[in-house]
């Protein structure tokens, strides 16, 4: 697949300029649980970033953060390329430079969008999490490319991460003990009368989730919702990727 895309470093900063993406965007039969794998490490590599700053998001004292879209770029960029070896900001000759870059630009628009909530004075939490990072990412990506991107799990809280059917088998197959801790899974099939690849990557409960989401179970987080009572290294839920297929 092929898009009109420009990336340039401008001094300090990166600017990632989408100059045109079809949609929606099916990807060579044969690349699609490859590109899948990336595009997961790249959201990971998003919601990353915004954890390692959500101190500074909610800094109640503090104006400007200096949490930018071009910062969240460069920052995602150089953990994308020590996770995969592939260099977003010289994506010449990388089969998949198009949805990457598609998905780079989704994270920068939402944290732009985001800029007068982040920069708020006088308020600590923000909202602006990495779960609600990730959710308006894939939905705009979706917009953008045709490809579903989406964070599922059995305890979703935003009727929009509620799992299919085919998400609710894999989620089980995650929670069995049998299933090997990490592994993904990935299937053709279909989707919408319509051919189709679908990736699933397990993720588990790190010690930064369980402020809202550990015990005990049913005492209500900072944001009003009643706590899930998981324990670190739990099944937290999982990325799941849909890719039209030629």
């Amino acid at each position: 697949m092929k898009a009109k895309l420009t990336a340039l470093i401008v001094g300090a900063g990166l600017c990632v300029t989408v100059m045109g993406l079809p949609s929606p965007s099916p990807v060579q039969a044969g690349d699609e649980a490859e590109t899948a794998e990336l595009l997961i490490d790249l959201l990971k590599a998003g919601r990353a970033v915004v954890s390692e700053h959500q101190a500074l998001i909610n800094d109640a004292g503090k104006g400007n953060k200096g949490f930018t879209d071009e910062f969240l770029a460069q920052e995602v960029i150089e953990k994308f390329k020590a996770k995969t070896h592939v260099d977003l900001s010289r994506p010449n000759g990388v089969p998949q430079s198009g949805v990457l870059l598609a998905l780079l630009e989704a994270e920068r628009e939402v944290v732009l969008e985001g800029q007068p909530v982040i920069n708020k004075q006088g308020v600590a939490f923000k909202g602006f999490i990495p779960a609600v990072f990730g959710r308006k990412v894939g939905e705009k990506f979706y917009k953008k490319t045709g490809i579903r991107l989406k964070l599922t799990g059995t305890d979703y809280r935003y009727p929009g991460n509620k799992p299919d059917d085919f998400e609710l088998d894999v989620l089980r197959m995650f929670a069995d003990a049998r299933h090997p801790k990490g592994q993904q899974y990935a299937k053709a099939t279909m989707a919408g009368g319509k051919p189709v690849m679908r990736v699933m990557d397990p993720e588990y409960a790190g010690a930064t989730c369980l402020s809202c989401h550990g015990g005990p179970k049913g005492e209500r987080d900072i944001t009003g919702t009643k706590k899930e009572g998981w324990k670190e290294g739990d099944l937290a839920g999982a990325i799941s990727v849909v890719i039209p297929m030629r």
